[in-house]
């Protein structure tokens, strides 16, 4: 296993990573990403160490909490073996109380996740959406707080804005609270919006990105063809309207070049659509998820081995999109070329 710097922290984090989303399996997208009780996921937990992946991504939101209750029982009695990355900020009622990053949430639901996790620190925490309602200082101080005292390590953000997650850095900066390190980011051969803004921003700020869905919401599984119907045990079927909409002839396209380029390696489309990420600027690690234990095995089969020049040139060109204004003219016009290096 390769591990890389999370950004610009000193923490050393695996190159892939567990999600949790799997945990749990309660509500209409959890429970059809995954139903792993404490027996599975120990195994799952298990897997992963022995291929070097020590950190394990969860949420509050994740199976209303039970995800982060099976991960904390799965790695009971090796706490000091593992890396834990957890978000907050989502809604979890609807009360007035039970959403966003308030300093009176954020107290209170680090203390739920603290307790769910049976851990009295977390290494990563995230905040898994921005709060236009409560000032950047209101959250960075908290967050601040809850560093010196020693219940968070590393502080992060997922789903940000390019403007959101800026404004906040230069805040931390001026105060001198502790800065955003990771950015967990939607990235695939299906989704490259990140490199539009976020990209650039994290290489000249020095944020890690965590992607998450690195297989497109599911369809670069190798199980989705041209022509074909849509898998009967496919997730799609129930997941598909909570994510990024797809272009079908664009992935079908991109699945003929993971196709090909497949066969030539001798590996899975799956592992190769993973190395693709792995070969972009400013990515740190590559959350995977699994069902089970083959599935894991798969994903696991991504590093190792390098995509060739020509292989990663052909996957490029065939999931590139034109960006929307102001960045287009920074791609096709020689004199705006001129003056900003390309984002990779």
């Amino acid at each position: 296993m390769e591990y890389r710097n999370l950004g610009a922290s000193g923490l050393k984090v695996p190159v892939l990573s567990f999600g949790t989303g799997t945990f749990g399996g309660e509500g209409p997208l959890f429970s059809a990403w995954g139903r792993s009780g404490t027996d599975e996921a120990r195994r799952l937990v298990d897997i992963c160490l022995e291929a070097g992946v020590n950190l394990f991504d969860s949420a509050d939101v994740y199976s209303n909490g039970a995800s982060e209750q099976i991960l904390g029982a799965a790695i009971k009695g090796r706490r000091d073996k593992v890396l834990i990355s957890t978000k907050m900020s989502l809604p979890m009622g609807d009360g007035p109380l039970d959403a966003g990053s308030s300093r009176h949430r954020l107290l209170s639901s680090i203390e739920a996740a603290l307790r769910r996790l049976g851990t009295d620190y977390i290494d990563l925490l995230q905040l898994h959406a921005f709060d236009a309602f409560t000032p950047i200082e209101e959250v960075l101080s908290t967050l601040d707080t809850l560093v010196r005292a020693g219940k968070l390590r590393y502080v992060g953000v997922s789903n940000f804005a390019g403007w959101q997650l800026m404004k906040s850095l230069a805040i931390a900066d001026r105060h001198g609270w502790p800065r955003y390190v990771a950015h967990q980011v939607y990235y695939s051969l299906l989704g490259r919006d990140y490199e539009w803004e976020l990209m650039p921003l994290a290489r000249d700020q020095g944020v890690g990105a965590l992607i998450w869905s690195p297989l497109g919401w599911g369809r670069l599984t190798g199980k989705i063809r041209r022509d074909q119907p849509l898998p009967q045990n496919s997730r799609l079927h129930a997941t598909a309207q909570f994510g990024p909409p797809v272009d079908e002839q664009r992935l079908y396209a991109i699945v003929d070049v993971l196709d090909a380029i497949a066969i030539e390696t001798g590996h899975t489309v799956p592992q190769v659509a993973i190395a693709w990420l792995l070969s972009r600027p400013t990515v740190s690690s590559v959350i995977i998820g699994a069902r089970d234990e083959a599935q894991l095995r798969d994903n696991l089969g991504a590093v190792g081995w390098s995509l060739s020049v020509d292989q990663l040139k052909r996957l490029d060109e065939v999931s590139a999109v034109m960006p929307p204004y102001p960045y287009y003219p920074y791609r096709i016009q020689d004199g705006f070329a001129r003056l900003n290096p390309p984002p990779v």
